[in-house]
């Protein structure tokens, strides 16, 4: 075929001839994976170190949650919340059991966690705190990144999430991120919540400042506001705690999660946190078709298990400081900062990430660059000491080298 038309065994070309651009991929087409390890169409093989942004927490196809999926799917694979079924109940109380929350509210990807908080929160606000409808305001922080739907770009400052989508939603105030006194200064009366990411991940691997968490809670306590943490990408394991605002003594009314909830296989998330909270959303106020449906369900319980089973907090823990040490050993002025906790570490560069990402790849090493300058490693938690230092060496011989811009 020519022209427009890329041929049949080029599914790369395929999908750019197809698909809407508004993805710029690597050059790498991959076919299978395995653990930590992925292989592209001609068998080269590769060290997953994104993890699809914490979504691979426990690895590529883990031979238990392939087998809960398998199980499930021969029996029952969705009904709608028209129904009950016998794997809903379980599946949310090992959630509440495992987040330390009252009450769950079961959706399917991380942006839908995000929208439910929001509209939680707001109703909260409404009934609970006298705020006059329409009138709610939630406090977010700068650099953020809590999706793509029109409610979590209106809450971001992403030039490039905002851009031509407007208008965007009212009632989001941006304070910037670490700064608990313009956070303190930013909470009125019309505050219903304060929604931040412990650690902001698209926005650069960023860490606050210790002790920010802590005066984020104490901050909503004195004004009656909502704490809201979307551990979407810092949750379940990724930062060395079950749950990143564990670090700190900050917990939230609200908790979103997502991504490594689906064990790799299948998109699961959710909203955990108050009853007083989530028990306002009655019956027709909000909902999913697929939400809470009994394939997620059953994927979503192996997950937690095997996070649990397996320790892979306690692993992200151990070998991120193994990596972090390595990274900030290395012999590269290009490097200005290697921050983040547990597997969840950016190297932040002197120049663009994007060409060092690109040298990465052909060493067989699968990361992403982010805000620019900044090399996000986030391997699935099951990577090997070993995996580890040949990660290291890998990353140490491209900022060595001369032949990359």
């Amino acid at each position: 075929m020519t022209g427009d038309y890329p041929a049949p065994d080029d599914p790369a070309g395929l999908a750019e001839r197809y698909g809407a651009p508004n993805y710029a991929p690597l050059p790498v087409t991959l076919a299978h994976a395995e653990g930590v390890w992925a292989w592209d169409i001609e068998g080269r093989c590769y060290l997953d170190c994104l993890a699809a942004y914490s979504a691979l927490n426990h690895g590529h196809r883990h031979p238990r949650i392939l087998a809960a999926l398998t199980e499930q799917a021969e029996r029952l694979t969705l009904t709608g919340r028209a129904f009950h079924t016998d794997r809903l109940g379980p599946f949310l109380k090992k959630l509440c059991e495992t987040a330390g929350a009252e009450m769950a509210l079961p959706v399917n990807t991380g942006a839908e966690a995000v929208e439910t908080a929001v509209k939680a929160a707001r109703r909260w606000g409404h009934q609970a705190r006298g705020i006059p409808d329409g009138r709610a305001e939630i406090v977010v922080a700068r650099g953020a990144f809590h999706g793509r739907t029109l409610a979590a770009v209106s809450a971001s400052t992403d030039a490039e999430a905002r851009a031509w989508f407007g208008p965007y939603a009212p009632g989001f105030v941006n304070v910037p991120f670490g700064d608990a006194a313009a956070l303190q200064a930013a909470i009125t009366p019309n505050t219903a919540a304060v929604m931040l990411e412990p650690i902001q991940g698209e926005g650069g691997i960023v860490v606050p400042p210790a002790g920010y968490l802590e005066a984020v809670r104490a901050a909503c306590d004195r004004h009656g506001a909502l704490f809201i943490a979307d551990e979407i990408q810092t949750g379940l394991g990724r930062t060395g705690r079950l749950l990143c605002h564990q670090h700190e003594a900050a917990v939230p009314d609200l908790v979103q999660l997502g991504k490594a909830l689906g064990g790799g296989v299948y998109p699961v998330s959710a909203v955990a946190g108050s009853a007083d909270v989530l028990g306002r959303l009655g019956p027709g106020s909000h909902g999913s078709t697929f939400g809470g449906n009994p394939l997620a369900c059953a994927v979503g319980e192996a997950a937690l298990d095997v996070l649990a089973d397996q320790d892979l907090p306690g692993r992200s823990a151990r070998l991120g400081e193994r990596l972090m040490r390595g990274l900030r050993a290395l012999r590269s002025d290009r490097v200005v900062e290697v921050r983040g906790r547990g597997l969840m570490v950016g190297v932040e560069l002197d120049t663009p990430a994007r060409p060092v990402c690109e040298a990465l790849l052909e060493r067989g090493v699968l990361c992403k660059d982010t805000r620019e300058t900044v090399i996000r490693l986030t391997p699935p938690l099951v990577i090997g000491e070993a995996e580890i230092d040949w990660l290291i060496e890998q990353v140490e011989a491209v900022l060595g080298s001369s032949q990359v811009p």
